[in-house]
Parts: structure tokens; sequence; C-alpha cells
């Protein structure tokens, strides 16, 4: 049975974004890249909302000389992806399904039947998949910003125990890398 892994980069006060959506400052540098396309390749299946997938469809065409980003716009290529959306009538991008509603027990059968890890990128469907009782680790990316509100990394009025897995500091750029398990 595969994992589920909701895993995000947010601000030090839990955004992902701040007031008007931006979210610059959560750009990774090279090493946290590198760091990050490390840890997706253990997944081959990607759920987002419509929001984190109109923003990751840039992979699709991205054309950039650096290592790690060659190397994620491989993977995400290679990807299955799965978006949940109620407003999108199509997806453009290879390798993906589109579905209206999040679906828990689809989701579980998923992770049943994989042989590798699912991802989850964007809040909102990981707050439904955490609601459910479907994810198993949380990955976080903290960065040295404070943006004062916006879009919450985790959930309002949710509650639950965590296990500290992994922990790590990247000194270039002050990020924090936090690896939990769900209790």
């Amino acid at each position: 049975m595969a994992r589920l892994i909701y895993s995000s980069i947010s601000s030090l006060d839990g955004y992902i974004a701040d007031r008007d959506g931006d979210f610059r400052w959560a750009a990774p540098d090279a090493e946290v890249h590198g760091f990050i396309n490390d840890l997706q390749r253990s997944s081959r299946t990607w759920l987002f909302g419509r929001r984190t997938y109109d923003v990751m469809t840039a992979w699709e065409t991205i054309d950039n000389d650096a290592p790690e980003m060659r190397d994620f716009a491989e993977q995400w290529h290679a990807a299955d992806k799965l978006v949940f959306s109620r407003t999108l009538d199509r997806v453009d991008t290879a390798r993906t399904d589109l579905r209206r509603d999040f679906d828990a027990t689809e989701v579980a059968r998923l992770k049943d039947r994989s042989e590798h890890d699912l991802v989850i990128g964007g809040p909102g469907i990981a707050a439904e998949a955490l609601r459910a009782g479907l994810v198993d680790e949380i990955l976080q990316f903290v960065c040295p910003v404070v943006v004062g509100g916006g879009t919450r990394f985790l959930p309002d009025g949710l509650r639950m125990s965590l296990q500290l897995l992994e922990e790590r500091r990247f000194d270039a750029s002050d990020v924090v890398y936090l690896r939990y398990r769900v209790a």
C-alpha cells in the first residue's frame, strides 16, 4: 500500500500564499529544489486542487537549463495527475484526469492499489484528505518569512497528533524541512 503525502512550502506563520495570492517568497533555491525532487521520486501520482494545478501546469512546457528544474519537469511529465475541481471544464496536460469532487473512497482505493506513493499539492485537497484520515505524512518546508495571512498550509479546526520523522536546515536559504508521520 502506498503512502499519501501532503507536501508544501509555507511561511513561518503557516501560509502557502499571502492575502494577495503571492507566493514568490516560497520559490526554492537550487539546493531545496533538488531535495524536493529527490523526495518526489517515490511518487507516481499527484493530486491537485484547481489553483495548485493552474500553477503547476507551467511544468508542462517549462524551458529552463537549471538541472533541478529539468529534473522536476521530467517528473511532472512522468506522473499521473488527478485534479479535483468544480470549475474546470477540462484539463489540458498529459496524464491528467479531472474529478468534480474529492472522493475519499476513490483516493483510499488509489492508495491500496498503488506501488508508489501519492503526493497532494494544494491545501484544499489536503484538508479534505486530512479530515478523511487518508494522509500518512506531512512534509513542510518552512521559509524564513512571516506574511500575516492568506492561504493556510493546514486547515483551521483540524486537530491531530504528529510524530517528527526527519528535519533539515538548508543553510543558504534558511529554509527548514520537517517531515511528520500522522499518528
